[in-house]
């Protein structure tokens, strides 16, 4: 069992329900997915997309699909079918791992670190942040890297509003800037 699913289980969901004034278990907060994407401009090489799966494959421990353009659009000569970015989504045991890498050894790599901003919840208990290099990650080699690449790290939980989605990230170790 991964250290961040059980710290969910032994101590944040008991500290959560008492701290919320939760009275039915199945209304605490949990995380339910973790998913991180990138999007790659059009008029990169092909190149670009093998090199972005490697990395975001190494990253999370799951092969990440190839996202496609949905339509047309001509200032960007962009035809339908086209691949415009990757994306993984992580559930379960993967995605408590990738989220204790993430807060312990990803994220006090980051140059002048002070905390992830607040800002970044959505009104229904989401929070989203980006990261602007992956070299952060201790997988990723940065010196195998030919293109900058930055991820978008999207937090999924089943809190109903931004309060209880801070307050579990909190208890599970997100650093918040204050």
């Amino acid at each position: 069992m991964p250290d961040m699913k059980k710290k969910y289980s032994e101590e944040v969901r008991s500290a959560l329900a008492e701290k919320l004034g939760i009275k039915n278990v199945m209304q605490i907060p949990k995380i339910e997915k973790i998913v991180i994407s990138t999007g790659i401009g059009s008029d990169k090489e092909r190149d670009a997309f093998a090199e972005a799966q490697k990395h975001i494959a190494a990253m999370t421990g799951q092969k990440p699909i190839v996202c496609k353009a949905r339509k047309n659009v001509s200032n960007f000569k962009l035809r339908v079918g086209m691949p415009v970015g990757v994306m993984v989504t992580l559930r379960g045991s993967r995605m408590y791992e990738f989220l204790d890498r993430f807060v312990h050894n990803a994220l006090p790599r980051v140059r002048d670190f002070r905390g992830i901003p607040k800002t970044g919840f959505d009104g229904v208990g989401n929070y989203n942040m980006g990261i602007q290099d992956v070299s952060v990650f201790t997988e990723v080699d940065a010196d195998k890297l030919k293109y900058p690449l930055g991820v978008n790290i999207a937090i999924v939980t089943t809190a109903t509003n931004d309060e209880g989605a801070r307050e579990l990230l909190k208890m599970m170790e997100v650093p918040f800037a204050e």
